[in-house]
């Protein structure tokens, strides 16, 4: 193990007790006491919240609550797991990469902490934010544009032309509702900045649950004929996995841990 490695782990136990003696902590008097950046306490803070021993809040932390209700989507969140790790394994160091906003995509990011060289851009606020706080800090590019609150992500010209104005190795987007004849779908109109990233992308992988095919939704994002893959559970049907492959989509399906 690195010396660099070591102290990180050795800073990241001392912040956890001393969350544990004060109950809440700013990230200002952590860095002064650790004497680092507020941008290394935060990505400290992050990591300890990915593992589960931390809650973050505006500006610091506090412990985990011991009498956390009990998630009832347990199974959906294990869904997105195994999906991005899968989709993780697609990533090769040094890929430029666009990632969707979307909670799917979302659960990529810590996946990429093992990837080294990355240029990432999203339509994003908090996955940028995200994407800051890890080990290996990508470069990260954001897409500006028109503030939408019904994705809670940048749209509209502004970010499209900020999109053609690069290219990317891959382009990793969700789904609100999936249709096995037309492709990604969604309620929002607002479908011209993915079709943008997909345009700009040699490689575009939609990251999605099986239930998504239940969903019924009035707008086409992306047909099928300008999707690569499919990257979803192995609680797809059958029949359904095979349509899609017929019309040349590759379909990946991550096993749920139990």
């Amino acid at each position: 193990m690195s010396i660099s490695r070591r102290n990180t782990q050795q800073r990241r136990r001392q912040i956890l007790d001393r969350i544990g003696e004060k109950g809440e902590v700013s990230v200002e008097d952590l860095a002064k006491r650790f004497s680092t950046s507020e941008v290394t306490i935060r990505k400290d803070l992050a990591a300890l919240e990915t593992d589960g021993l931390v809650l973050r809040r505006f500006g610091g932390a506090i412990p985990m609550p011991t009498d956390a209700p009990e998630v009832n989507n347990e199974k959906v969140s294990n869904r997105k797991i195994a999906i991005a790790k899968l989709a993780a394994s697609l990533i090769n160091d040094h890929d430029r990469i666009v990632i969707d906003s979307g909670s799917t995509t979302s659960a990529l990011l810590p996946e990429l902490n093992h990837k080294h060289g990355l240029v990432v851009m999203t339509n994003s606020l908090h996955l940028a934010q995200d994407l800051l706080e890890l080990e290996r800090e990508p470069t990260v590019l954001m897409t500006g544009g028109t503030w939408d609150t019904q994705s809670n992500s940048f749209q509209g010209a502004m970010a499209e032309q900020m999109l053609n104005a690069y290219n990317f190795d891959r382009a990793f987007v969700g789904a609100a509702g999936l249709d096995v004849d037309r492709g990604t779908t969604t309620f929002n109109e607002l479908t011209q900045l993915t079709q943008a990233m997909a345009e700009v992308s040699r490689q575009v992988i939609v990251l999605a649950e099986s239930s998504k095919f239940e969903r019924k939704m009035p707008n086409i994002e992306l047909t099928w004929d300008g999707i690569s893959t499919l990257i979803t559970d192995e609680l797809i049907a059958p029949d359904i996995k095979a349509e899609l492959e017929d019309q040349g989509v590759e379909v990946l399906c991550a096993e749920i841990a139990e």
